[in-house]
């Protein structure tokens, strides 16, 4: 049996280069994914380049609180 809390948890990656520049004219909202992390293995914030709709090119796409 697993103890205590469970070690993956959802979090919700956000382009980091559209919330710094603000959101285009032309576009509407900000790149968001959802994924899943272990939180015994990434402690930390996590980062990761995936493409951004937005920008049209792959950013780094930051970890948000909830």
């Amino acid at each position: 049996m697993a103890k205590g809390k469970d070690a993956r948890v959802t979090v919700i990656l956000e382009c980091t280069r559209c919330v710094r520049n603000g959101v285009n004219k032309q576009s509407i909202g900000i790149s968001r994914y959802i994924t899943q992390k272990n939180r015994h293995n990434t402690p930390s914030r996590l980062e990761l380049r995936k493409f951004c709709p937005r920008c049209y090119k792959h950013t780094i796409h930051g970890e948000i609180k909830k």
